[in-house]
């Protein structure tokens, strides 16, 4: 199963982010269900660990994880906390949507889900090869993944890239993205269409509104 969520390249916390996205049959939720999040986990997973680790090769082994209901959960609060988050960092003017959860109980739940599965690096260096960085939790993968995630968040949020954070303001759009160059305006391209179909729309017809 390849999950439903846009994939944009953004990072990890950012693509968890965007797990909320919407189309014309309305807001849709890509964790809604344990094999949906399994299938978010594996596509995101090479992208979690550091350069040259691959964890993701670990959760894709088992095919029926038995703890992969708590950490579609797990996901799921996470996700909560960072949109709440990046509502207040971005100014996000959009209604209806966003995470009911308080600032302080965001916080609460990104620091919570660092300490849950802690991760750490293993030299491994076999005789007549080159050595291999692994990556190592005293929890079941698939919860490090969210710790992983919670971890990124942290530096995400600590550093210059909260600043270039920004909520996609094309019409119906709930995603968010990082503006990594200047005229960036919208997460993607379709985005940008709509956004330009929208104001020729309202340039010619300023008393009606774009469905």
């Amino acid at each position: 199963m390849n999950t439903s969520a846009p994939l944009l390249g953004e990072p990890p916390p950012v693509e968890l982010m965007n797990t909320i996205w919407a189309d014309r049959d309305g807001v849709h939720d890509a964790l809604s269900t344990e094999a949906e999040a399994m299938a978010w986990v594996r596509a995101i997973g090479p992208r979690l660990a550091p350069e040259h680790t691959a964890p993701g090769r670990q959760w894709s082994d088992d095919q029926r994880p038995g703890d992969i209901g708590k950490t579609a959960g797990e996901l799921r609060v996470l996700r909560d906390a960072l949109r709440r988050l990046a509502a207040e960092s971005t100014r996000d003017p959009r209604q209806g949507w966003t995470s009911p959860v308080s600032r302080n109980a965001a916080v609460d739940a990104i620091n919570q889900a660092c300490a849950t599965a802690p991760t750490w690096s293993e030299l491994r260096w076999a005789e007549d090869s080159e050595p291999d960085r692994c990556l190592r939790s005293a929890e079941p993968p698939w919860g490090a993944a969210v710790s992983l995630l919670a971890e990124r968040a942290v530096e995400m949020f600590t550093s210059d890239t909260r600043s270039q954070l920004r909520a996609c303001l094309a019409p119906g759009c709930v995603l968010y993205f990082v503006r990594a160059h200047s005229r960036r305006e919208w997460c993607s391209a379709g985005c940008g269409n709509r956004a330009r179909v929208a104001r020729h729309y309202q340039r010619h017809h300023p008393d009606n509104a774009l469905a």
